[in-house]
């Protein structure tokens, strides 16, 4: 991990990690960018202003958004070839648990993706560099730079590299999120969860739904493209939350 006290955050070595993903940038900026947390690209911003300058560009959030895609996209092919006789229902839930945040730092961690962000000082020394949800939107982002450097392909060698042994470990689909929160507030006397569409846009063709759910004294909100999709992410996100909380 790199940082530095004042003005800017250097740019992190990059060859281990390029050697790690198997994959060699021919845009080099886009892995920084995606390695590099929003307190560098602030602090980073204001050492420009002060007339220094940085090859790269801002954090990885937008990569991060397109990254989620990516992964998305090539779960989901890769869970059709892998199990041609599951049904929706049972695709959905191996999926959501394979994309969710603790799939994410795992996989992280065994790219090291921590040694290679770039963060603000008075970050790195409260350890933000390896909290789950910095290292899960890092590898969303990285995904995302590979995705916009060299396309489709080379994104799923990684993915089927990081993943691996990830979807063989899943013997049987998990439980659908939307049962397992069910079951866990249930289970504590709590209220069923409540669920509600706060998005709903897009062509017929391509519409695109958000959903919130309430439970347990805690929401969370997932997107897709169909309601029950939507639903489902959003208890994933949410359980994920109310387990964490239980773990901590």
């Amino acid at each position: 991990m790199t940082s530095v006290a004042g003005g800017l955050v250097p740019q992190p070595p990059i060859d281990a990690l390029q050697q790690r993903l198997g994959y060699i940038f021919k845009k080099p900026e886009l892995l920084f960018e995606a390695l590099t947390h929003r307190s560098a690209a602030y602090q980073n911003a204001g050492g420009r202003r002060r007339g220094q300058k940085l090859k790269g560009v801002g954090s990885n959030e937008r990569l991060e958004f397109i990254g989620d895609r990516v992964l998305g996209l090539l779960m989901a092919e890769w869970l059709l070839e892998r199990y041609p006789g599951e049904q929706e229902g049972a695709l959905g839930a191996r999926l959501a648990h394979l994309v969710s945040r603790t799939m994410l730092v795992e996989v992280a961690g065994a790219f090291e993706l921590t040694d290679s962000l770039s963060v603000a000082a008075h970050e790195a020394r409260a350890g933000v560099q390896a909290t789950a949800s910095v290292l899960a939107d890092a590898m969303e982002a990285v995904l995302g730079a590979v995705f916009l450097d060299g396309g489709l392909s080379p994104a799923r060698k990684i993915v089927r590299k990081g993943w691996s042994s990830l979807l063989e470990a899943q013997a049987r689909p998990p439980k659908d999120p939307k049962t397992a929160l069910q079951e866990w507030v249930l289970a504590r006397g709590q209220a069923l969860p409540v669920y509600k569409v706060v998005v709903a846009e897009g062509p017929s063709h391509a519409p695109s739904f958000v959903v919130e759910v309430e439970a347990g004294g805690q929401s969370g909100s997932g997107r897709a493209g169909s309601k029950r999709a939507a639903e489902s992410a959003a208890a994933a996100s949410l359980l994920e939350q109310l387990e964490g909380k239980k773990n901590g």
